[in-house]
């Protein structure tokens, strides 16, 4: 308060400068909001809580079950459900995974030489959430660990942010030699392969 008295006696010069510096702050501001909101409401129904995704509450507990049956492999499979859900796999917050029910004869995650580089220890499920630190889908790392998103499913990982998003690993109970990586912000996850430390 003693700063505004004080600019209101300097003159309108510094008052005009004040009010212009909060007027920049309250743009940016709302900014911030409306980028905010745009995360908040996808896949929700009803006005609830969202579907899929939406952080650290909604991880799932456990990754999903061996698949029991296969379903035939199509090429341009779409993985959007339900309305407002990502075209993309992803796991609804009641813990079924869409998407990971092609079974263990999926040509896309044969390996030639499965556990290449060892086997990821870091730790699994949703008590290790890990924040990546860079690269992309063909290399990225977090906590010293280094992964290679599947080809296959490369254009599932857009708009992921590879230098800040949470991920979550699971063991891949169907393909031999990958992981899961679930991505806590957008609900969605890929095959990963381990390249060692």
């Amino acid at each position: 308060m003693e700063v505004v008295l004080s600019l209101l006696e300097d003159g309108d010069d510094k008052m005009k400068k004040l009010i212009g510096l909060l007027a920049i702050c309250f743009v940016f501001s709302l900014s911030a909001v409306a980028q905010q909101g745009g995360h908040q409401d996808r896949g929700r129904q009803g006005g609830g809580r969202p579907e899929v995704g939406g952080g650290h509450r909604n991880i799932p507990k456990h990754g999903p079950a061996r698949a029991t049956t296969q379903r035939p492999v199509e090429e341009n499979r779409h993985f959007n459900d339900r309305g407002g859900h990502p075209d993309a796999p992803h796991v609804h917050n009641n813990g079924q995974w869409v998407g990971h029910d092609s079974g263990r004869n999926d040509a896309h995650y044969r390996l030639e030489r499965p556990w290449e580089h060892g086997r990821f220890t870091g730790g699994f499920g949703r008590s290790h959430v890990w924040r990546l630190g860079g690269g992309g889908p063909g290399r990225f790392w977090f906590g010293g660990f280094y992964f290679s998103v599947a080809p296959y499913d490369v254009g599932f990982a857009n708009g992921w942010l590879w230098d800040s998003d949470d991920i979550v690993i699971y063991d891949d109970p169907d393909h031999i030699g990958w992981y899961l990586a679930y991505n806590v912000r957008l609900g969605t996850y890929v095959h990963v392969s381990y390249l060692g430390m």
